[in-house]
């Protein structure tokens, strides 16, 4: 079953409602639990018993210890409500500007839609939240705790990661402390708080379920934080919070069969979401860059054939000519195991962390090589991405393509291009162009200029393995 992102719940084309009443709107409904508690006491010899506390004054200390730290951090947590428009129901008739003007059909519909938010710079107003919240966006309203609503300016946005940032002009706001999201261990405690269903603010509480989970998004740089805190549509850019109170994650996404919680959620990492959203302060985007190396997991197999005995790693498959890689003396078959003096899990990590660190910024590498430990710094260059598109020949021209974890990505494909033409669909992995391997987008473009005439792509999608001539 494939994670479903909590793309706002309640997308409707709404022309004629409020933009204020979006998220709002709460339903209620009184009921009745009645609690029944037993005790068994196992006396395992002689002697007396020391006073045992009753069962519901340790629920009533645990309730009342919690309650008092959302006292402090839930002014925090905003509710979102988006303004887009979308184009209107596809009709071949609608297409003709004169039908339009005679029958005065909407050019386009509105469509109002719910989320969540977190307040991290109470100074600046700053708002984190999800990318696929405000994509599109014509209006985004923040609702805050004590009712106020703000119109908000989207600062900046990044798709591959799901983190967006707003600002707000507003006095008195309330920011949520950063946590460390690295010092996460499973089983540790923590709140989901945001706006699930438009229902306005909710909080739910469980424990950290698992770390490092990937596979949502092929395109995507993921390293998420799984949860059994009760998080539903409308949740998305809402809080997950440790049990003293710290922000770790922004709530992104959900395993939901029918459409609901199923008690498997993910949060993107604060230490992700703070280095996105340094990045968006700075330039508006994130701007990405590259060592020039491909990469893949090491496997046990693979750390057996190296005669090595570390068990997560990657291992360098290929080294760009020229690139900070090259130049800092990185070989094919070395194993990577550390950035910056951090221990690192596998290619996707890597490439997490090279994918997040400011261009120019030094990076230290310690890899394995014979089995001895070296460490190397080199800088992070700019992806070339101008010079990779003028290489991509006629016949691909409007495709889009993206580096992921030792493979290249057709990330996007224009309506109507070339590509689109010659049969290139948006999610393909390309593993070889005319059967020489490629692990980059800088190979690529390589090897389809060398490739002159007809190019062969070797491809999968969807799980399947394609060939793909391109004349």
């Amino acid at each position: 079953m494939a994670p479903t992102r909590l793309d706002p719940m309640a997308r409707q084309s709404a022309p004629k409602e409020d933009l204020k009443k979006s998220g709002q709107k709460m339903t209620t409904r009184s009921s009745k639990y009645v609690g029944v508690f037993a005790a068994l006491v196992l006396v395992m010899g002689p002697g007396p018993l020391p006073p045992a506390q009753p069962q519901a004054a340790i629920s009533a200390v645990t309730q009342r210890s919690l309650a008092d730290v959302l006292v402090e951090i839930t002014p925090a947590v905003v509710n979102i409500a988006v303004r887009s428009r979308v184009s209107a129901e596809t009709n071949p008739l609608y297409n003709d500007p004169f039908f339009r003007r005679y029958f005065k059909l909407p050019e386009q519909q509105q469509r109002l839609s719910a989320g969540s938010g977190v307040i991290v710079d109470a100074g600046k107003g700053y708002i984190l939240t999800n990318h696929h919240v405000v994509a599109d966006a014509g209006e985004i309203a923040v609702t805050l705790k004590d009712r106020r609503r703000f119109t908000a300016e989207l600062v900046g946005s990044d798709e591959a990661t799901d983190i967006a940032l707003l600002r707000i002009e507003a006095k008195r706001l309330k920011a949520l402390p950063l946590g460390d999201s690295n010092a996460l261990r499973v089983g540790d405690p923590v709140v989901a708080i945001g706006n699930p269903f438009g229902l306005g603010q909710t909080v739910t509480s469980g424990i950290v379920s698992a770390l490092g989970r990937g596979g949502i998004n092929v395109e995507g740089y993921e390293d998420f934080i799984q949860t059994d805190a009760s998080i539903n549509p409308g949740n998305s850019g809402g809080a997950l919070v440790t049990a003293d109170g710290r922000l770790v994650g922004v709530n992104t996404a959900i395993i939901a069969p029918t459409g609901g919680n199923v008690g498997i959620g993910f949060a993107v990492p604060i230490a992700m979401a703070s280095a996105v959203m340094e990045q968006l302060i700075k330039h508006g985007e994130v701007r990405r860059g590259r060592i020039g190396i491909s990469v893949q997991d090491l496997t046990p197999d693979l750390a057996e054939a190296l005669s090595i005995e570390e068990s997560s790693g990657a291992v360098v498959g290929s080294v760009v000519q020229n690139s900070p890689a090259a130049q800092a003396g990185l070989q094919a078959g070395d194993v990577i195991i550390a950035v910056n003096n951090r221990r690192i899990t596998g290619s996707a990590d890597l490439r997490n962390r090279i994918g997040l660190a400011p261009v120019g910024s030094q990076v230290e590498i310690e890899y394995l090589r014979d089995r001895a430990r070296n460490t190397v710094t080199m800088r992070i260059e700019p992806a070339d991405a101008n010079a990779e598109a003028a290489a991509i020949p006629a016949p691909l021209q409007g495709a889009q393509f993206q580096d992921a974890a030792g493979n290249v990505v057709v990330s996007n494909i224009e309506d109507g291009s070339a590509a689109e033409r010659s049969g290139l669909r948006a999610g393909d992995v390309i593993v070889a162009v005319n059967r020489k391997p490629v692990a980059t987008v800088a190979e690529l473009a390589a090897a389809l200029k060398e490739a002159g005439g007809a190019i062969a792509l070797d491809l999968f999608r969807g799980g399947s393995k394609l060939f793909l001539v391109i004349g």
